[in-house]
């Protein structure tokens, strides 16, 4: 087992000092090993060890044509999380770095937005890799966004479908297409659909959240998101469903830890 499988297997807030540097190292260099470089991506985008340099190695790669559209794809996914944590407190940016609660600089954060936006737009680019960048880069809204998830809904194409039905968890004014996709007999597709409806808290979603609550033969990844997603709807049904739904449910203790949480807090809001 490697270094890098070794901090993998290990929660980050117990990753040794030096995994920054060790990730750094494994993304810079193009003769590394395939496997290491991709766990590197992966595990550089988390919140304890981002930070500037590793964004300017992350988008080196992003933008690189000569590397695989695997690790592209992989490295701009990294960027989700802390574009989202900087979107939602955009606000404290100061002007002295030093006193910045950020994972990267300000200045940093705009080059990654700029960044993405442009690749998204370069039609050279692999499919899935600007996909991906649509999911990472929606965690900040920008003005363009809008447009381009519209586009991707109405492209037909599943892969682009299913990439859109993602990102209206993000963003507002998609109400109608998230409804549409919770008729969808895909499964993936159905589970975005799922997702948005509670973030969005849309009550005319509960009919189909309440079927798969019911539903014994349900997908397990459907399961969860029905019962998050009841919580946000807060319809005056689903503590019955999920009630019901805890009596049958004595041997997946994900789905008891799932339940009791969302009774948890429905009987704090009713």
């Amino acid at each position: 087992m490697t270094e890098l499988q070794k901090i993998y297997n290990t929660p980050p807030w117990d990753w040794p000092e030096t995994a920054a540097t060790l990730f750094l190292v494994t993304l810079q260099d193009s003769t590394a090993d395939k496997a290491d470089r991709l766990l590197a991506a992966k595990m550089a985008g988390d919140f304890v060890v981002i930070n500037d340099d590793l964004a300017v190695a992350l988008l080196k790669i992003v933008e690189d044509s000569q590397e695989s559209e695997e690790l592209r794809s992989r490295a701009v996914i990294s960027f989700g999380v802390a574009l989202e944590y900087i979107y939602a407190d955009m606000d404290e940016f100061t002007e002295d770095d030093e006193y910045n609660d950020f994972a990267v600089t300000e200045q940093m954060y705009q080059r990654i937005i700029k960044s993405l936006q442009k690749l998204y737009f370069d039609g050279t680019v692999p499919e899935i890799v600007r996909r991906r960048t649509l999911e990472a880069s929606i965690r900040s809204p920008q003005a363009y966004h809008s447009g381009a998830v519209r586009a991707a809904y109405q492209s037909g194409e599943k892969n682009w479908l299913l990439t859109a039905v993602f990102c209206i968890q993000y963003i507002q004014g998609f109400q109608l297409e998230i409804l549409e996709s919770l008729q969808s007999k895909d499964t993936e597709l159905k589970y975005q659909a799922i997702q948005a409806a509670g973030n969005w808290g849309i009550t005319e979603s509960w009919p189909e959240i309440r079927d798969v609550l019911k539903n014994p033969d349900a997908d397990t990844n459907l399961l969860l998101a029905a019962i998050d997603a009841a919580v946000n709807i807060e319809h005056h049904e689903a503590m019955a469903v999920l009630s019901e739904l805890l009596d049958r449910s004595s041997e997946n203790d994900d789905t008891i830890d799932a339940v009791h949480e969302a009774l948890a807090m429905l009987h704090e809001l009713f």
